[in-house]
């Protein structure tokens, strides 16, 4: 083996042995190569799933913070909303300090609706436990949205102005026309029993009048939108438009110390009819 060993050494040397390690080489390379190509594809592939498990717990983990933020940021809204209508409704008691106002509204939060489309209730989530009682006025910043018709221990009913059952002595802002303001059936406000002599134009706006014991006078119901008026008929009558979207009620104040008028006589009932 040692003579082997130093023969193969000469024979290196001396230059004989360079064919054959071409050959060998050249015999060599390609599986070398493709050895090579194979472990480096292994070790990619090894490589590829550890990252591919390294982007599924950041997917996973950015995922879980886009939930909890987009969360927080619908809680935000939800409470940007609720501070705005709280904010607005304690405009609209600052607004109005008269006696019929005066720190004692209850805020209720509209919890359901009546399905009917006869009947127009709101259900609110405060009753007899908060001091509320059947006959108290209910209204929004934006005007009169009803009265309690139904109360319970803890929630209640409320009557809208648009149910057909519901009627509103009512005057018109500018000429002080005085009529009556009734709901009607699917939803609307009609104002009749208007002194023929008495002028009312469209865009006018209607307040109740105080008489007949329901409401306070001065609240706003809505707007005159057309005008009907025959000679031949006594009375004209208006068709009004709430101020009060009853469809996005989210809160409405209940008066819970509100001190009916007392009803005029026979001769001074307004528009010849009394509520």
């Amino acid at each position: 083996m040692i003579l082997l060993s130093v023969a193969g050494m000469v024979l290196n040397e001396l230059g004989y042995l360079e064919p054959i390690q071409r050959w060998t080489l050249r015999v060599l390379t390609p599986p070398q190569r493709a050895l090579a190509s194979i472990a480096d594809g292994v070790s990619e592939f090894f490589t590829t799933l550890q990252e591919l498990a390294t982007l599924r717990r950041e997917n996973e983990a950015l995922r879980d913070l886009a939930n909890r933020l987009t969360i927080e940021n619908v809680q935000l809204k939800e409470a940007e909303a609720e501070n705005e209508t709280l904010r607005r409704l304690l405009q609209f008691r600052r607004a109005n300090p008269h006696q019929e106002y005066r720190a004692a509204e209850v805020i209720g939060r509209v919890i359901g609706r009546d399905p009917s489309r006869l009947l127009s209730y709101l259900t609110i989530d405060v009753g007899t436990e908060h001091g509320i009682e059947r006959g108290m006025p209910a209204v929004t910043d934006e005007g009169l949205v009803g009265r309690i018709a139904e109360a319970g221990f803890t929630s209640s009913k409320v009557l809208l102005i648009i149910d057909a059952r519901s009627s509103v002595n009512a005057l018109v802002q500018t000429s002080r026309a005085s009529g009556v303001v009734e709901g009607l059936l699917g939803g609307g406000l009609v104002m009749r029993y208007i002194s023929q002599e008495q002028p009312v134009s469209v865009g006018d706006v209607v307040l109740t009048s105080g008489l007949g014991g329901n409401f306070p006078k001065g609240l706003v119901i809505g707007q005159v939108v057309a005008v009907h008026q025959r000679d031949i008929e006594m009375f004209q009558q208006a068709q009004v438009r709430p101020t009060v979207d009853f469809n996005r009620l989210e809160k409405v104040l209940v008066i819970t110390d509100f001190q009916p008028l007392q009803a005029p006589e026979e001769g001074e009932r307004e528009g010849g009819m009394a509520y």
